[in-house]
C-alpha cells in the first residue's frame, strides 16, 4: 500500500474503488486480497452514504420519509495493515461537509475537556453528544483502544447517543471488538458497549502477512544512539539548520504551565525524554505540541520496561499524536529501536517509529490544524 496521507477530490468524483484501481497500476504496488476486500466494503459504504445524502436532501425539500442511516464500519487487524489508509480513502473521497477524522486519543482528550466546559448542564455527556450530532454525520476514529476505566464508562453512553442521533462511525483498531478493554477494571460494565459496536457496525478484519510501513520504508539517520559521542553533535547541528534565523527560547508554555526544553524555535523544539515523558504530562499537552511544531527532537530515550509502565504509556501517547499530525521526529535512545520495548502493546509504536524515518513520511505536510468535536 501507499502512505497514510491521502489527497482526493472531495466532490465525490473519485470513489474508494476508483482510487484503488488507479494506485494498483503504480509500479511496486503490492496486491493484497484482504485489503482489496476492504476496499470493496468501503466502496459499498461510500455509495450508501452518497445515496443517503441525496435522499436526505429530497426528504428535507419534499417531506418524504427520512432514509435510514447507513451502517458504519469497524476495521481491525495487526500493525501495519493499512487500516488508517483505508479509512482515510473513504473519508477524503466522501462529498460530505459534516465529517470529522480524529485519532482516538485526541478524541477522548477533547471529550474530557468539553465535559468540563459543560459541567453546568444537567447532563454534560448528553449535551456533548448533541453537539457532536449537530456538527458531524460521519465520525472517523483512528486507533480505537480503551485502556482507562473513565473512558470505558463514558464511551458506552456516548456512542449509544451518537448512534441514536444518526452519526455514522468508522473506526480502526488493532483489536477485535471482543478484545477491547480485555482485562480492564469493571469490564463487565463495558460489555454492552462492545455489543453495541458489533450490532451497529460491520466488523471487518484486514489481517494479512505484511507490514506495509516497513516495506515502504527508506531509512533516514533519524534514530541515533545516546551512547554515541557524535549523536548530540548531530542533533545540535540539525537543530541549528532547522532553526536558522528564528528567535530562540529555552522554555515552552502549554496551558499556562512552563515546560523546560533544551531548545525551542518557531517550528522546531528539542526535549529531553525525562522532561516530556517522565513527568505528569497529559495527552492534551502532546496534542498542543504536535499542532504547533512540525519537527521535534527527543534525546536520551531509555529502554522501556514494565517497571516504567507509566513512562511507556506516555511515550506511546506522544508517538501516536506526533504520527497523526505528520510531525518529523529525530530521536536518540540508549538501545536500538528493535530493542526499545518488548511489551506487546508497543508493537504499533515501534512500527510507527520505523515509518517516521522513511522518506515518504518525511515528505508529508505537517497537520497543524486544531482538532475539535463541534463546528
Amino acid at each position: 500500500m501507499l502512505s497514510h496521507n491521502i489527497l482526493l477530490p472531495e466532490d465525490g468524483s473519485v470513489s474508494p474503488m476508483d482510487w484503488y484501481q488507479s494506485v494498483s497500476n503504480i509500479p511496486g504496488f503490492l496486491q493484497d486480497s484482504a485489503q482489496a476486500a476492504a476496499i470493496a466494503e468501503l466502496e459499498s459504504l461510500w455509495q450508501q452514504l452518497v445515496e443517503f445524502k441525496a435522499r436526505r436532501n429530497r426528504f428535507l425539500g419534499r417531506s418524504l420519509l427520512s432514509p435510514d442511516v447507513p451502517r458504519g464500519l469497524y476495521l481491525w487487524g495487526g500493525v501495519g495493515r493499512g487500516k488508517t489508509l483505508l479509512m482515510d480513502v473513504l473519508y477524503n473521497s466522501l462529498p460530505y461537509r459534516r465529517k470529522r477524522r480524529i485519532h482516538f486519543h485526541n478524541f477522548m482528550a477533547e471529550v474530557h475537556r468539553e465535559m468540563k466546559l459543560l459541567a453546568h448542564e444537567a447532563d454534560p455527556l448528553h449535551a456533548l453528544a448533541q453537539r457532536i450530532i449537530e456538527s458531524t454525520r460521519l465520525l472517523c476514529l483512528d486507533e480505537f483502544q480503551v485502556d482507562d476505566i473513565a473512558d470505558a464508562m463514558i464511551l458506552g453512553r456516548l456512542i449509544t447517543e451518537l448512534f441514536k442521533g444518526g452519526v455514522v462511525l468508522i473506526t480502526t483498531s488493532n483489536l477485535a471488538p471482543d478484545d477491547l478493554y480485555l482485562h480492564g477494571l469493571q469490564r463487565q460494565n463495558f460489555l454492552p458497549a462492545i455489543a453495541l459496536l458489533k450490532r451497529e457496525l460491520k466488523i471487518l478484519n484486514v489481517d494479512g502477512g505484511n507490514d506495509y510501513r516497513t516495506q515502504a520504508m527508506i531509512r533516514e539517520p533519524l534514530f541515533l544512539s545516546s551512547d554515541d559521542a557524535e549523536s548530540d553533535a548531530k542533533m545540535a547541528s540539525l537543530y541549528a539548520r532547522l532553526a536558522a534565523g528564528m528567535l530562540q527560547e529555552n522554555q515552552l508554555v502549554i496551558r499556562d504551565r512552563r515546560i523546560a526544553v533544551k531548545k525551542c524555535a518557531r517550528s522546531v523544539v528539542w526535549f529531553e525524554f525525562d522532561e516530556l515523558c517522565g513527568g505528569a504530562h497529559a495527552q492534551e499537552d502532546y496534542l498542543t505540541i504536535a499542532q504547533r511544531f512540525p519537527t521535534l527532537l527527543l534525546t536520551n530515550i531509555p529502554k522501556l520496561t514494565a517497571e516504567n509502565a507509566d513512562v511507556m504509556r506516555r511515550f506511546i501517547w506522544l508517538i501516536d499524536v506526533l504520527y497523526d499530525h505528520n510531525v518529523r521526529l529525530v530521536a536518540s535512545a540508549q538501545v536500538e529501536l528493535e530493542n526499545l520495548c518488548d511489551a506487546k502493546e508497543f508493537s504499533r509504536t515501534a512500527s510507527r517509529l520505523s515509518e517516521m524515518q522513511s522518506r515518504n513520511y518525511l515528505q508529508l505536510l505537517h497537520r497543524a490544524q486544531g482538532v475539535r468535536l463541534s463546528m
